[in-house]
């Protein structure tokens, strides 16, 4: 949902739910969540989120200016990362025991490529029926430049970073790929095949290319 506050257009996440109150949030990456009572009306929401509209300008400059300077991570009890799109501290994660920060960092980049395995191993059985295709491997890898791949010989990779965005973007990911066992080129019956699963995939994609240099270790 998008809404314009001071010539800047505010764009929200709306979840309906069991509430009494609308509450706004407003998380590291700069997604905006609006949740509201389910009978709440969309004259209501716009109503809410122009009268915290400064606030939000506000946060979301510090949000963007902490992305683009940011912090060495923490491998510590107060160390965040990112895990289907939400933060979470490092012991929730993994076993941090009595470990130091080498083996801290090894483990939590063996519970990404675990977690990323389980992940796409589980949802892409549902893709392959959908779309009728079938690749001759599926591997998680890592990569600094590319969230997926498709070879000519119908092998698939996917990065194992994946894991730290929210499930549906990696829908796209693995829906993109598979699409490229149809299409090898990014031509209009590739991106129409893409569409006719996930017709928002254009978000999937902005939120992957405004986002994706937050979802490392």
């Amino acid at each position: 949902m998008k809404i314009e506050f001071e010539n800047h257009i505010i764009e929200v996440n709306v979840q309906y739910g069991k509430r009494k109150k609308i509450s706004i949030h407003i998380d590291s990456l700069g997604l905006i969540t609006v949740k509201v009572p389910n009978v709440t009306s969309h004259e209501m929401i716009i109503s809410a989120v122009e009268h915290h509209g400064k606030w939000i300008l506000e946060k979301s400059r510090e949000n963007a200016a902490a992305r683009e300077a940011p912090k060495p991570r923490e491998y510590e009890n107060k160390g965040k990362f990112l895990y289907l799109g939400k933060e979470y501290f490092l012991h929730e994660l993994i076993d941090t025991g009595e470990l130091n920060e080498e083996e801290l960092k090894r483990n939590l980049k063996k519970f990404y490529f675990s977690s990323c395995k389980k992940i796409i191993g589980e949802r892409i059985n549902r893709y392959q029926i959908q779309l009728r295709v079938k690749p001759k491997t599926i591997e998680v890898v890592e990569s600094s430049t590319k969230w997926g791949s498709c070879s000519s010989d119908k092998k698939v990779t996917f990065n194992y970073r994946l894991a730290m965005a929210p499930i549906e973007v990696i829908d796209y990911v693995i829906i993109h790929e598979l699409c490229h066992l149809l299409h090898m080129n990014h031509d209009r019956s590739f991106w129409r095949r893409v569409g006719s699963i996930i017709p928002d995939y254009k978000k999937k994609e902005a939120f992957l290319a405004r986002y994706g240099q937050a979802m490392t270790l």
